[in-house]
């Protein structure tokens, strides 16, 4: 029985519904459940999954085909065109320079120059899971170290093609296939042949995206039948697919293509809705599967040579990315965000020593020493970004502050301290100048801080939530702080500082949405603004001005609006945990602020309504004279 399907399936999926909560709720991705999830299961710890491990590798590979699809998808040409000199220009240079140090060492150590090569262009890619999730999670994605993050690891998913479209060519001066029943090439060709029949497929996919995808999900399309429509979209990623196993080329290369072929499509966000969910699990086999295949008793024997290799490469990729942040001019704490946040081995470095694998550029020693180094760097990257946000940065921001003179002593004291001063924040700044109120700015991003500076605005650099910053910026004689930060976690921590430290201050807090504001109304916050609501209701009232209702009766009625929808929320929040009252108790919100609102304009309009309209009272005096 411990050999059927259903019996593995129940091993795998309890496996990782166990193992995946538990690493998110330790602050690490779900890469690192999967992973460790497979190793638990894997043969050599648990046992309940044996030589079927590697077996099922080649049906969950297919989640990674689908994911350079959606990847491919995602690129939008326009927003790349723009970041194009950031996302080459860092890219480029910390992908040569980490592959070529990396590979000197694996050649030092007696690996071949090509397959030292070819591992030193799987080190030099970082996880853009585990880093993207983090800047999203901590509102750093927008700051300079999150911007250039981003552009670099761009660059490396784009980079992970030709890197496919490579390893072929570095295996011998004669491609030998991996032995498959569907191939229509020879086992043995010359590599300008391959070379040759690669750019053929590539050229032949980009040609049927454009031209030929296009008309067939238009005429699926016209059924209205989503089934139909998922399944098309399995028959487009499945047959470019199999056309590059044909040709002996990686799966994945021929889907990366299609993607971004159709990205500018009327069809992308359709196909990103029904491919995703086959996508997530699969990409979740495919990583239980690697944990399963990590080689335990290998790193048992030789603990020495695995943590020295650890080391030796997260120190090569650390100082390959501090010169590459340095050249792009980044601020200390921002290249501190940088470095570590990038300095572990990606995902797409257990894909590439697969096919290194199949390739036999590298032996199974060798690929399961890369694969365990893979998962390690991975897992201690939550921990090392641990370490810097509670010590290297804040010790960092006081070695910054004595050496900034404007930091160093807040000459300003003001009434009023603004905390966050992107867009929302310093839209609200220039608006109290205007009207003869000035405040102390604060911002935590310092590249931000010197730009505002160098454009007249005297903004001062440090994390609002901190006492001793709050102190410098006259807290304890201040009457308001408005928080503008976008961040729900960072406002919390913010709100928790000035209930203990300053709690004399008003506070006036940007919400992200309603049940943003409801977290901190119960953290008993003087005012609360949600970010969309008046601008929902602005818009709405010019709406309702072009179709010709009186511009102080639209007014009227939008402030109505907002009255009502303030009173309503005051009341939803004590039932918002229980899901079944709170829909029922909105639905009924919404009927009483319709009967209101209609009872209201059934209101004789009160006799100056017209004085907001100029047109009425052009026509009135027309008729006098």
């Amino acid at each position: 029985m411990t050999g059927s399907f259903l019996f593995q399936a129940i091993i795998f999926l309890t496996a990782a519904v166990i193992c995946v909560p538990l690493a998110k709720r330790l602050g690490m991705s779900s890469v690192l459940g999967y992973l460790l999830a497979g190793v638990l299961i894997g043969p050599y710890l648990l046992g309940f999954v044996g030589q079927e491990g590697e077996d099922l590798m080649h049906f969950a590979e297919f989640g990674v085909v689908m994911m350079l699809f959606l990847i491919g998808l995602e690129l939008d040409p326009g927003k790349f065109w723009r970041m194009r000199r950031l996302v080459v220009g860092s890219g480029l240079i910390q992908m040569l320079l980490t592959t070529v140090l990396a590979a000197s060492s694996f050649w030092v150590i007696g690996i071949s120059i090509n397959s030292a090569f070819a591992a030193g262009l799987a080190v030099s890619l970082s996880s853009t899971a585990i880093v993207l999730q983090s800047l999203k999670e901590k509102n750093t994605l927008k700051s300079s170290g999150g911007q250039l993050s981003f552009a670099t690891l761009l660059f490396q998913d784009i980079a992970v093609i030709p890197i496919l479209a490579l390893l072929p060519l570095l295996a011998t001066a004669r491609f030998h296939q991996p032995a498959n029943e569907h191939q229509l090439l020879p086992e043995t060709i010359p590599a300008w042949a391959n070379t040759l029949i690669a750019f053929s497929a590539i050229i032949l996919v980009v040609v049927a995206g454009r031209w030929i995808v296009g008309p067939i999900l238009r005429e699926v399309a016209k059924t209205r039948l989503r089934e139909l429509f998922s399944a098309t979209a399995l028959l487009l990623v499945v047959s470019t697919a199999f056309l590059m196993e044909l040709v002996g080329l990686s799966p994945a290369l021929g889907t990366f293509l299609a993607g971004m072929v159709l990205a500018n499509s009327e069809y992308r966000h359709e196909l990103e809705s029904d491919l995703g969910p086959f996508k997530g699990l699969l990409l979740g086999l495919f990583f239980l599967s690697v944990g399963a295949t990590i080689n335990l008793p290998l790193l048992g024997q030789e603990p020495g040579v695995f943590l020295i290799l650890l080391l030796v490469i997260m120190l090569i990729k650390s100082a390959v990315l501090w010169t590459t942040a340095a050249i792009f001019r980044l601020r200390s704490d921002q290249n501190l965000v940088y470095t570590i946040g990038m300095s572990q081995i990606g995902e797409f470095a257990f894909v590439l020593l697969s096919f290194m694998a199949q390739l036999q550029l590298l032996n199974p020693k060798e690929q399961s020493l890369g694969m365990a180094l893979t998962a390690v760097s991975m897992a201690i990257t939550p921990i090392l970004m641990l370490v810097n946000e509670k010590w290297l940065l804040p010790g960092l921001s006081k070695r910054v502050k004595s050496e900034e003179k404007a930091f160093d002593d807040i000459d300003e004291k003001h009434p009023i301290i603004i905390a966050g001063f992107g867009h929302f924040g310093s839209t609200i700044g220039r608006f109290l100048h205007a009207n003869g109120v000035d405040a102390v700015y604060l911002d935590h991003d310092s590249d931000q801080v010197e730009l505002l500076r160098k454009m007249g605005f005297k903004v001062y650099y440090g994390d609002a939530s901190r006492v001793d910053l709050l102190e410098a910026a006259g807290a304890h004689e201040a009457k308001i702080l408005i928080s503008a930060i976008d961040s729900p976690e960072a406002n919390y921590q913010l709100v928790e500082t000035i209930k203990k430290h300053f709690p004399h201050i008003k506070l006036f807090m940007r919400a992200q949405n309603r049940y943003d504001a409801m977290e901190l109304m119960d953290l008993e916050v003087d005012k609360v603004y949600r970010e969309t609501l008046d601008t929902s209701v602005r818009l709405g009232v010019e709406v309702l001005q072009t179709l010709g209702h009186r511009a102080y009766s639209a007014s009227r009625s939008g402030r109505n609006f907002i009255k009502y929808d303030e009173e309503a929320m005051l009341e939803l929040k004590k039932t918002r945990h229980n899901r079944n009252q709170y829909i029922s108790d909105v639905r009924e919100k919404i009927q009483l602020q319709e009967r209101l609102l209609k009872a209201d304009r059934a209101i004789a309009a009160a006799k100056d309504d017209h004085a907001w309209d100029a047109e009425p009272l052009r026509k009135a005096a027309n008729k006098l004279n």
